[in-house]
């Protein structure tokens, strides 16, 4: 989640991202629903196997034994989305096998934020999660009591109890993983990993516009379109006004940037002709 992973893992988190983008575009909510059960139900076997982790994470072993070996172990078990995804992770390196259940976590959580954000529910899950956090934080016979407790049924309980029926099915489901599956965290840190997935997952479907002007309400809805379009899910905008750009427009998602601005277009028509004069 937001352990410190080293460089591989960090780089690997990055792709794993976008095969999760492509398994999310143009689906339901239902579909990033159940990618989301589906990849906390390996991050759980591969929690208790370590053999199986390391086995998947190992440097020596080429891409097609490692796809050979999820098949054979996930093949019955996941949908197509899921296991494409976890097929591809096993083909990526990492610098530790213990980063690999940190990092299918983070997906599965993001993918249960798809879900919400493709239902329009995304700001009232968050909202919601940090309320639940909150109340639990703020409680400790309620974290003792989540902590202690003997058996998952029972867990279920006390958070039916503490959410009653006025949350979302996203927050709910979310929750209840959380608190039985703690991996060694305290119940505070785990919200905050889970709190931190969810903020990752929305800066992906709210895009940074600057323009050298402002633009038009049909405008607007023309860009919200073509974005919604592009990345397969809801998206909305912020607008930046900036007149040193010229004309044109930037678009940023993440750390993904798409610089079509008219002063970009100068600059690097100016950087090609000073390399041409050396």
């Amino acid at each position: 989640m937001r352990a410190h992973f080293g460089g591989s893992s960090r780089q690997s988190l990055v792709v794993a991202r976008a095969g999760l983008d492509r398994a999310i575009k143009g689906g339901s909510a239902q579909d990033a629903s159940t990618l989301c059960t589906e990849l906390f139900v390996v991050a759980g076997v591969l929690n208790g196997a370590i053999s199986l982790r390391r086995a998947i994470t190992d440097p020596s072993r080429d891409a097609k034994s490692k796809s050979v070996l999820v098949s054979e172990v996930f093949g019955k078990t996941l949908g197509k989305p899921a296991l494409g995804l976890i097929t591809e992770v096993s083909g990526l390196r990492w610098s530790s096998p213990g980063d690999l259940v940190p990092v299918l976590e983070q997906l599965a959580i993001e993918a249960q934020a798809s879900s919400a954000n493709i239902d329009g529910e995304l700001d009232r899950v968050e909202n919601e999660f940090f309320a639940v956090s909150r109340a639990i934080g703020d409680s400790f016979e309620l974290r003792k009591a989540l902590i202690t407790v003997g058996t998952d049924a029972a867990k279920e309980k006390l958070i039916q109890d503490l959410l009653g029926k006025t949350n979302t099915a996203s927050t709910t489901k979310l929750v209840n993983y959380l608190v039985k599956n703690l991996r060694g965290r305290s119940i505070e840190a785990a919200f905050d990993d889970y709190s931190y997935a969810l903020a990752v997952r929305r800066d992906r479907v709210i895009a940074l516009v600057r323009v050298a002007a402002e633009i038009s309400t049909a405008q607007r809805e023309r860009l919200v379109k073509t974005l919604t379009k592009q990345v397969g899910q809801p998206v909305s905008i912020n607008i930046e006004i900036d007149s040193t750009i010229v004309g044109g427009i930037s678009v940023k998602f993440g750390d993904e940037l798409v610089d079509g601005t008219m002063s970009n277009r100068l600059a690097g028509a100016g950087r090609m002709l000073a390399g041409q004069k050396n």
